[in-house]
C-alpha cells in the first residue's frame, strides 16, 4: 500500500531516508505569499521579498515553514541559491504529509 502512495506523489516531491527533498520555482517581489501550483516537476511559490540579499530564500523558508506547521530550523535550501530554481530539504515530515499541507 505504501508503494502506491508514492506513486500518488506529486513530481515535485521525492521521498528521502532521512526527509523529503521539494522542487521549488520561486517568484519574488509577487504581491502576496502564495503557492501558486505545480508547474510541470515544481512546486511555483510567489513570495515578497525581492531576489536582494537573500531576502526571497528566507522568505521561502518561512512561508513554507508557515504552511508546513513546522520548525525553520527543518527547512534547508540545498540547491539554487541563487536562482528561481531550489530544491528545498525538509525533515521531520513525511511525502505525504508534506503533499496534504502543501495542497489545502
Amino acid at each position: 500500500m505504501k508503494s502506491e502512495a508514492l506513486k500518488s506523489l506529486p513530481r515535485y516531491l521525492q521521498a528521502r531516508k532521512d526527509g523529503v527533498c521539494v522542487s521549488v520555482k520561486v517568484q519574488p517581489r509577487a504581491s502576496r505569499n502564495e503557492i501558486a501550483g505545480a508547474l510541470g516537476n515544481e512546486l511555483k511559490i510567489r513570495v515578497t521579498a525581492p531576489p536582494v540579499d537573500s531576502a526571497a530564500n528566507q522568505s521561502l523558508i518561512e512561508f513554507l515553514a508557515e504552511v508546513l506547521d513546522c520548525p525553520q530550523r527543518a527547512l534547508e535550501i540545498l540547491r539554487g541559491h541563487a536562482s528561481r530554481h531550489k530544491q528545498v530539504f525538509v525533515r521531520g515530515l513525511s511525502a505525504e504529509q508534506i503533499a496534504v499541507k502543501l495542497n489545502s
